[in-house]
């Protein structure tokens, strides 16, 4: 005789911010629970209150908000496969830094950044690496794999010591190496040339970036390597 449990029913149904049996058993982590920010603060503790739960979301708001502040991880994590559902309002732009300090005014001028961004929607004209799945400012994506504007996407971020890939909907847009010559070159032409620390820290937080909101949020989960 077999059993169903709640944890495979959730599976089956294909309930958001829970784990499968199997995703428990290879070692994945919830980082969201779909009702609370635990788990969860403001960069630097910085006071905002731009960033809300509602309907097994975690979002960025876009209107009413009086202090912004990039959210990220209470913990730290060194090599890791991080996967994470999201979706932009028409226009908006933000990203997930991962092995983030806190050594700037915002969590991008630490670490890497997978670029969240309304590719077709945008105000501005888009440089390749400013496109969705970029590694801001240094890697562009190999293509295009984002949807439209209020449709979820799926992204995967693998970081194993030096390798970085970047996965959007199930499409690889990015793969480098960090800390090589041809690295420290894109650096060096980069708008982070002048700071010496940045990427270079071998362990540190996933930050959710609040860049004017417009950002939904869910099935964040994490695998350390």
């Amino acid at each position: 005789m077999s059993f169903i449990t709640a944890d495979s029913v959730n599976w089956m149904a294909g309930k958001d911010n829970t784990l499968s049996p199997q995703e428990k058993k290879e070692g994945w982590k919830l980082l969201f629970d779909g009702t609370t920010t635990k788990g969860w603060r403001t960069y630097q503790s910085k006071p905002s209150d731009g960033w809300q739960v509602a309907n097994g979301e975690l979002s960025c708001k876009l209107e009413g908000v009086s202090k912004r502040a990039d959210l990220i991880t209470a913990d730290k994590y060194d090599n890791f496969e991080l996967s994470i559902d999201w979706k932009v309002a028409p226009g908006a732009n933000s990203g997930i830094v991962y092995r983030a300090t806190e050594a700037h005014g915002a969590s991008y001028e630490s670490a890497p950044e997978y670029q969240l961004i309304d590719d077709n929607g945008y105000k501005d004209k888009l440089e390749d690496w400013q496109k969705s799945g970029a590694d801001y400012n240094m890697h562009p994506p190999s293509k295009l794999a984002a949807k439209p504007a209020g449709e979820y996407n799926t992204t995967k971020i693998i970081v194993n010591k030096a390798h970085v890939e970047h996965w959007l909907n199930g499409e690889k847009v990015a793969d480098f190496e960090l800390w090589t010559p041809e690295w420290q070159e894109l650096k060096a032409k980069s708008k982070f040339k002048d700071k010496a620390d940045w990427a270079m820290a071998k362990s540190g937080h996933i930050a959710l970036q609040d860049h004017g909101g417009g950002l939904w949020f869910k099935n964040i989960k994490i695998k350390k390597l």
